[in-house]
């Protein structure tokens, strides 16, 4: 059980893609039906939730390229208490399904990440939070996990780099699925089952929890 000092307050912004979106355009919340509407609902429970405003702003099929282009707008005029970005598995499953698109390299990931960290660090107080991408297939020997890890790594530098909070997504469901491999987190190797976004919700509420006692 989250404690209500555990629990951080104010706005928070919730960027990413589908996984993040989850419905939201078909929400009359506008949260979705993922794990943004999970951590919202445990705020509710703890009587919290008039102490937080949480906006969605996931939009499907995104990389870090797209939200380099609405950075702006969904970000930076939102000025948000916190922000929590979670990106990088459309940046290599693209690489997968439509490899005749022009790719995002790690190398352009980073800077493209670095860039918009430094902007919101610059123009805002936002306390930024990295979310590690999940999983691409349930098989943690599959190609796309194998061209995930760099994409990893560079997530967990930059945490370190602009002291942000890093939220261990891909660790634990790694974890999750080498100890309870009966129980699928994911509907086709990607987006969350109910099961998959209560893990990313206690995940994310677990570290925030840590990180504001």
């Amino acid at each position: 059980m989250f404690t209500h000092k555990q629990l951080p307050a104010g706005k928070i912004v919730f960027i990413g893609d589908s996984i993040t979106a989850s419905g939201r355009q078909k929400d009359r919340d506008e949260l979705g039906f993922g794990y943004v509407r999970t951590i919202r609902d445990i705020y509710i429970s703890e009587g919290k939730g008039a102490e937080v405003r949480i906006l969605n702003r996931g939009v499907n099929g995104d990389r870090i390229t797209d939200l380099a282009d609405r950075w702006m707008k969904d970000v930076m005029e939102e000025k948000p208490d916190y922000l929590s970005i979670s990106i990088g598995i459309n940046d290599v499953w693209r690489q997968l399904d439509q490899p005749e698109e022009k790719q995002v390299t790690p190398n352009e990931f980073r800077e493209i990440y670095k860039t918009l960290l430094a902007e919101t660090t610059a123009g805002t107080n936002a306390r930024i939070i990295l979310m590690e991408p999940t999983v691409i297939e349930e098989d943690l020997h599959s190609e796309g996990n194998s061209r995930l890890i760099p994409y990893v790594h560079i997530i967990r530098e930059l945490a370190e780099q602009y002291d942000a909070l890093l939220i261990p997504v891909h660790q634990v469901f790694r974890e999750f699925i080498e100890q309870f491999s009966e129980y699928q987190l994911t509907t086709d190797g990607v987006h969350m089952t109910s099961s998959g976004n209560m893990l990313l919700a206690k995940t994310w509420l677990e570290a925030a929890g840590r990180a504001s006692q």
